[in-house]
């Protein structure tokens, strides 16, 4: 559902109880439940009990959520995949980290299905290794239920020496080449964190800057950052009146057997429209959860 608002999506540690309550009211598009990095080794076991209680429990709404596992190489990866395929309310989606090849996406898909992992439960992974970044087409097209990926900015940097810079300089070419590989194959693609919590203008232009780069949206690691992943992911009133505008142009413009029209002074063609009515439709889901 690329149509599905992902402006906000946050990290929540399985192994705090109050952070995943209180991920009930919170205005993020969607909760990654998370059993990896911010979880301690002697508190894995606690997460999955957690998070599996939570999801149980219900009461998040329309937010969507996403389970992280632990890497298949690691001890805890077998166990993570077990206990979420008998959660009896399963997660809408599982979020699987340390992916290097289409052979690692592939391996653990099928760790999933074996385990029974339900149909309705989607897959997506983290692109946060080099060799991922350098397979990363092979990667995005390894398995049918693929279906998003989140950039991991963080193990980027330690793994690659690149520096967190206000302009991202350093991190340009991977962010560039997992928005084309996921547009190529009709994959959600979901920007990494901004890990400064007190620069409040820092966030603002990552997040302008993600949305520019094509990605649907902003992972998060606290509440504060919320509100600006989600207006910088959504269209303003102008942009969604000037979408209305070429649309109504172009379907003139169609009606008079003309293929293009110029609004404001700008060339309209059918790819402009298209563009004009996923935003429409992105402001109309967004307005439907809020």
């Amino acid at each position: 559902m690329l149509n599905r608002p992902r402006r906000s999506l946050l990290y929540m540690p399985g192994s705090n109880p109050r952070a995943l309550d209180k991920a009930r009211s919170l205005p993020a598009d969607g909760l990654i439940l998370d059993m990896e990095d911010s979880v301690a080794p002697d508190a894995k076991a606690l997460a999955r009990e957690q998070i599996g209680a939570a999801l149980a429990e219900g009461g998040y709404g329309h937010r969507e959520l996403i389970v992280r596992i632990n890497a298949l190489s690691t001890e805890w990866g077998a166990a993570d995949i077990e206990t979420i395929c008998a959660f009896p309310t399963p997660p809408d989606a599982v979020l699987i980290p340390k992916i290097d090849t289409a052979e690692d996406v592939v391996a653990a898909i099928s760790a999933f299905e074996k385990a029974g992992c339900p149909d309705s439960v989607a897959m997506w992974i983290m692109a946060e290794t080099p060799l991922c970044i350098l397979n990363i087409a092979e990667v995005a097209a390894a398995h049918p239920r693929l279906a998003g990926m989140v950039m991991g900015t963080s193990d980027l940097s330690k793994d690659t020496r690149v520096r967190h810079t206000p302009d991202r300089l350093g991190f340009i070419t991977a962010l560039n080449l997992c928005v084309y590989a996921s547009r190529a194959h009709g994959l959600t693609i979901i920007d990494g964190v901004q890990l400064d919590l007190e620069d409040e203008e820092l966030l603002r232009v990552s997040c302008e800057q993600g949305r520019d780069l094509g990605f649907d949206g902003k992972s998060l690691i606290h509440p504060k950052q919320i509100a600006a992943a989600n207006v910088a992911f959504a269209s303003d009133e102008k942009e969604l009146a000037s979408a209305r505008e070429i649309i109504a142009a172009f379907e003139e413009a169609v009606s008079l057997g003309k293929g293009v029209v110029v609004v404001n002074g700008r060339l309209v063609e059918n790819l402009h429209v298209e563009e004009a009515k996923r935003q429409l439709a992105l402001a109309e889901a967004i307005a439907a959860l809020e």
